[in-house]
């Protein structure tokens, strides 16, 4: 794959110095997945080209690989010669000081915007042509592509998912850098390696600058993403946006889903009124029915079971009513990013004792989560494989026995109506199951006429009247304890 970038302005040559890359010398740089080559094909006073040749050993990337997201898992794809995610991380790693802004030897040039164009042969772009303009227009660029056929010699057989993509603009190095690290992956609609918080974290330092007042930044956010919703969510909640809740699905579903939406007040709606309201959010409207019932429970300590990256347990800690809380987790990570996200190193002694997190596993006896009023299990039972069921049923239920557990989990007869959810596919990839509202009105029985509760069953989310609703609610009372927690 190939990057040819050009600069017009007087002296050309200033780019060199923006590269850190001298045009007299050809140079070489070793990747995880094959070699990079910058060299210079023309080094002149107005006109100054800088090319950067990816070379992908596709052998290498299948040797040992475990999480490509099924890719790689071929000798033989496009992945080795189409400008994509492997561009970016070239980008990422050849051009590292450009990249962020600095420039030793000659530092007033970073932040002076050139007449600079730059060329991809060849670009994955899913989506049709109104796709590559609503990405780059918006940031500047005079925008063209052409369309390349599927096989010269076959005209019949069509086009091609490929564009060559030119693109022009009087832009520093550094902006153009940044909007090429984010948005070839995002017009290839996929990565060729594992994304989670790390990548989040990437989205919002190199689209600092511009992200954030790009018309189509719920887009972006989502498809570089990898259309995992609760990291896209997250990533534009911190760019101040609030975006619609939708499923957890698969890198390859499409953009039809993705609809800007506000936040209404409503927890469980009718679909002809959810068509009338501002969406709710999904997540925010199990965080309110979870938050109603544990008011109602008058619980005053609470462990989450499954806290994830903290977000229940960083609305509860801005209650005073709740005196004890807890978060339990089986990732490491994911209770590094709930320590973040509620200020731990840094909050008064006061708020401080009120909470902790915990590192443990749901499956095995654990006296630090018994004596909580209530446990809160939010999208964590489809996690598990089924044959371990019982075993979490018994330490909660038996060993930890809180007076209310409250349980949610996806609806999959609602499933239908995520247009670009495959039939058969679940919503996130690590669910092991997803149950119909009558298997989980089974399970939620069973086991409260195993431990001695007593059980409801509520919705979550707008209620279709053939498919029910999004996410449905168990809540389970102890035998004997009231309403009002007694």
């Amino acid at each position: 794959m190939l990057l040819a970038l050009t600069n017009t302005g007087s002296p050309a040559t200033d780019l060199s110095f923006l590269l850190h890359k001298h045009p007299g010398r050809a140079q070489r740089f070793d990747l995880s997945f094959g070699a990079a080559h910058v060299f210079y094909p023309e080094a002149g006073e107005a006109r100054c080209t800088a090319c950067l040749l990816v070379e992908v050993d596709p052998i290498d990337l299948v040797r040992g690989k475990t999480k490509t997201g099924g890719l790689l898992d071929q000798y033989v794809n496009d992945r080795p010669y189409a400008a994509s995610s492997f561009l970016s991380v070239a980008i990422g790693q050849v051009f590292s000081t450009a990249l962020v802004g600095r420039c030793v030897t000659r530092p007033e040039l970073t932040t002076q915007p050139l007449p600079l164009t730059v060329h991809l042969p060849v670009v994955p772009a899913r989506g049709d042509e109104s796709l590559v303009l609503a990405l780059f227009e918006p940031l500047g660029y005079e925008v063209d592509t052409t369309r390349l056929p599927l096989d010269e010699r076959f005209p019949d057989w069509g086009d091609s998912p490929y564009v060559s993509l030119t693109l022009a603009a009087t832009v520093t190095v550094k902006d153009l850098l940044s909007h090429l690290y984010v948005l070839l992956p995002v017009l290839d609609n996929a990565k060729h390696y594992w994304v989670g918080q790390d990548e989040l974290e990437k989205l919002l330092r190199h689209g600092a600058d511009w992200l954030a007042r790009h018309p189509d930044k719920g887009r972006i956010a989502r498809r570089y993403l990898r259309h995992q919703w609760s990291l896209a969510r997250e990533a534009l909640a911190r760019l101040d946006i609030v975006e619609d809740d939708a499923p957890e699905a698969t890198p390859d579903a499409m953009d039809s889903t993705e609809t800007a939406a506000t936040v209404s007040d409503m927890v469980s709606i009718t679909v002809e009124e959810a068509a009338m309201e501002a969406p709710l959010s999904l997540n925010e409207a199990r965080i309110r029915a979870v938050l109603a019932e544990l008011e109602a429970a008058g619980a005053e300590t609470v462990i989450d079971l499954g806290c994830g990256d903290g977000k229940l347990l960083s609305r509860l800690l801005k209650d005073r009513r709740f005196a004890r809380l807890a978060g339990l987790d089986v990732s490491a990570r994911a209770l590094e990013i709930a320590a973040d996200r509620l200020h731990l190193d840094r909050l008064p002694p006061r708020l401080r004792e009120r909470i902790q997190l915990l590192h443990g596993g749901l499956t095995y006896r654990d006296a630090r989560i018994e004596g909580f009023d209530a446990a809160t299990v939010i999208e964590v039972v489809e996690h598990l494989d089924e044959n371990r069921l019982a075993a979490f049923e018994r330490t909660l239920f038996r060993c930890a026995r809180p007076r209310r557990v409250i349980v949610t989990t996806p609806n999959v007869e609602y499933n239908v109506h995520y247009e670009f959810l495959p039939p058969g596919r679940l919503r996130h990839s690590d669910h092991r199951f997803e149950w119909t509202r009558a298997q989980f009105a089974a399970w939620g029985e069973r086991v409260a006429a195993t431990f001695g509760y007593a059980v409801r069953f509520a919705p979550v989310g707008p209620v279709d009247d053939a498919t029910g609703p999004p996410t449905q609610m168990a809540v389970f009372a102890r035998n004997g304890a009231t309403e009002d927690g007694a």
